[in-house]
């Protein structure tokens, strides 16, 4: 199988900043009249240029390179290209192609064999992996438990119990232990933390009584037995979760961890909302995957699961409405509507959840106390719906614009009544799937110059704004920015046409009895009512707390932060992002969500959210490096009262907190 290898030159001295990808012929064939097509989550600029080939096309992530006219690579023959002006500089390796394939003089494809990218002059390894937290010997506190819990007061401890016998009364206290024993089951099948007394198990008492918040417990422990008190459920599993972190640290670390013999635990949360988005859109993961994630999400007591199921890359649910959304847009690969992108190769991939799935996943959810949020990302981040349902675009409508992710024309009309008989005609589907009743909608990275040649658009820009709004907007046609970050709308003849897009949308929502959400570009032209709404606040915090202070909810979600996608240092080797720079675990960990918020914004403050965004993820040992334990971080946050927070503490938790794949770091 040929081979590619790429590396990224940086910028010294007189030299430009390159990218330069070798394919070496390792088979026994001459190739010619081939095409080399590669993809990853780092873009290459339209302007950019080729040496020692021509650039065929580019679409976001997707590149085509042609060899020279009547160019032969022999066998054992390498041929190079490099890429020059390439509008930003790769700062990871994973940046780099993440996928590549031929295509042949016949039409054929043929998948190369891709390795990591190389940072010309270093050689040091590409980081895969959780990065290990050891257990230290002598950890700042007795027992193990992420997040800390409120009132912890232990006057004696001893060994671990062989495990733990759950014994109920009451419907509610039946379902928290058969929830507990399922999600010990999906974390920790073998380990037996619930068992029955007759195998060594120590009677657990479960008692459900009044008094207590919704998500709220009490632990009492006696040397023969324990008592789980709280008024629900879900307070009673989330003591349950609290008793089996105990129980794990001093069974699998005896001499730093115990078991309490006499003392108790009071607990609640911080804040109401404690989340974790997954965007499924970029890459596809499995409902196997969401599941066990889910019980993960439980193991941290985050009780919130944002589910990004449509961007620009794909459409990842079914609609009996629409069935094409599937069909066409949950697939990319050569020759088909989407191409391949962000690694993917020329195979046909992708996948989409099946209306039974959903509600599969729905009521595992719910079983650990976990409320699911839906996103169906509009009117931007639309390029997979487009495709789907051509007949949402204005057919006068000449190009064009594109959006920061290299995406043409991706923006739903909000001129066009066909916008919105297709939207309330998913949103009701969506909304039957999902009891929650709060429907995330995005709002976000709407283009500066989005309708600017839609002959429809600028006729209604001309109504609610004037003709010089709309003469002036006409007059961004074509002008595509350079910027890597998300252009800045407000005042903009996009901005008051998302502005009445959102109004409609939000209308119906509400209308349907749900709350809706969006991201902190929703507030563009003060079209939600804040009272069914709430915003997700990503630039950086000082924007949470603006909103905050003219009255929306927020969820504070800071890419600087709790983007879990961001790289974890600067470094080469580590995977990840890099445009909101790079955030430990220590500095997520010890991110302040309301710093400097006066008292009436803190009331507006409905919780925090973590955020995977699966550009780079394509490998899972990507997954696992970049997620754990920053997850437990946040969710720490959201649960722990400030002053109960301790890294240190933390830290020598972390270790024994699941990671979704189980790959360890090297």
């Amino acid at each position: 199988m040929p081979a590619l290898e790429t590396t990224f030159v940086p910028a010294g001295g007189d030299r430009a900043m390159a990218y330069r990808l070798s394919l070496a012929n390792t088979s026994g064939e001459a190739l010619a009249g081939f095409r080399l097509c590669f993809s990853g989550p780092g873009q290459i600029a339209p302007t950019a240029k080729a040496e020692g080939g021509t650039i065929g096309r580019i679409f976001s992530t997707f590149v085509e390179l042609l060899p020279p006219q009547g160019f032969i690579l022999a066998p054992g023959a390498t041929w190079t290209v490099t890429l020059h002006d390439l509008g930003w500089a790769f700062q990871h390796w994973t940046d780099g192609a993440r996928g590549a394939y031929l295509v042949l003089a016949d039409g054929s494809t043929l998948a190369l064999a891709t390795a990591a990218t190389k940072f010309a002059g270093r050689n040091t390894p590409p980081k895969r992996g959780a990065e290990p937290f050891p257990v230290p010997a002598a950890p700042p506190a007795p027992i193990a438990v992420i997040p800390w819990p409120n009132a912890v007061s232990v006057s004696s401890l001893a060994g671990a119990p062989a495990g733990l016998a759950l014994i109920t009364e009451g419907r509610e206290a039946e379902a928290a232990a058969e929830a507990f024993a399922r999600l010990t089951d999906d974390l920790f099948a073998v380990e037996g933390i619930v068992r029955p007394e007759e195998e060594g198990g120590r009677p657990v008492h479960l008692h459900c009584r009044e008094g207590f918040g919704a998500e709220a417990y009490e632990i009492a422990f006696a040397p023969a037995s324990v008592a789980v008190s709280a008024s629900t459920r879900t307070g009673l599993l989330y003591g349950l979760v609290t008793l089996g972190q105990i129980w794990r640290g001093a069974h699998h670390f005896p001499s730093a961890y115990g078991f309490p013999r006499e003392g108790t635990i009071g607990d609640a949360p911080a804040m109401a909302w404690r989340g974790l988005l997954l965007d499924t859109a970029r890459q596809f993961y499995a409902s196997a995957e969401i599941r066990k994630l889910l019980s993960v999400l439980a193991w941290n007591k985050v009780n919130r699961f944002h589910w990004h199921l449509s961007d620009d890359e794909a459409w990842r649910i079914e609609i009996d409405a629409y069935p094409a959304l599937a069909a066409i847009g949950a697939w990319r690969g050569h020759g088909l509507a989407i191409p391949p992108l962000l690694g993917t190769g020329p195979e046909r991939s992708g996948g989409y959840y099946s209306k039974a799935a959903v509600r599969d996943i729905v009521a595992h959810a719910a079983g650990f106390g976990i409320e699911i949020v839906p996103e169906i990302d509009v009117p931007g981040h639309s390029h997979a719906l487009q495709q789907a349902i051509p007949e949402l675009r204005d057919p006068q409508e000449k190009g064009g614009y594109q959006s920061v992710q290299g995406f043409p024309d991706n923006c739903l009309n909000p001129a066009r009544e066909k916008t919105y008989e297709v939207l309330e005609a998913i949103f009701r589907e969506v909304i039957d799937l999902f009891p929650f009743r709060t429907i995330h909608i995005g709002a976000d990275e709407v283009p500066l110059a989005a309708w600017s040649g839609s002959p429809e658009a600028l006729e209604r820009l001309r109504a609610i704004g004037g003709p010089a709004m709309a003469e002036a907007h006409a007059r961004r046609l074509n002008a595509v920015s350079q910027s890597h970050l998300a252009e800045d709308i407000e005042g903009s003849g996009a901005a008051a046409l998302q502005a009445i897009f959102l109004k409609r949308i939000q209308t119906f929502l509400a209308a349907e009895g749900c709350v809706t959400g969006g991201w902190q570009e929703a507030a563009h032209g003060n079209a939600f009512d804040r009272e069914t709404t709430y915003l997700c606040g990503w630039r950086d915090g000082e924007v949470s707390a603006t909103l905050a202070g003219e009255g929306y909810r927020i969820v504070v979600t800071p890419g600087q932060a709790y983007y879990l996608d961001m790289a974890m240092s600067p470094d080469w080797a580590e995977p990840g992002a890099s445009w909101a720079g790079s955030s430990t675990p220590e500095a997520t960990y010890a991110f302040d969500p309301v710093a400097g918020w006066s008292a009436s914004q803190k009331e507006r403050l409905l919780g925090v959210q973590a955020c995977i965004w699966s550009e780079a993820m394509k490998e899972r040992a990507v997954f696992d490096r970049l997620v754990f334990p920053r997850l437990s971080a946040v969710a720490e946050t959201g649960w722990t009262l400030p002053g109960r927070k301790s890294w240190s503490r933390f830290k020598a938790a972390a270790g024994l907190m699941p990671v979704l794949y189980g790959s360890s770091g090297h």
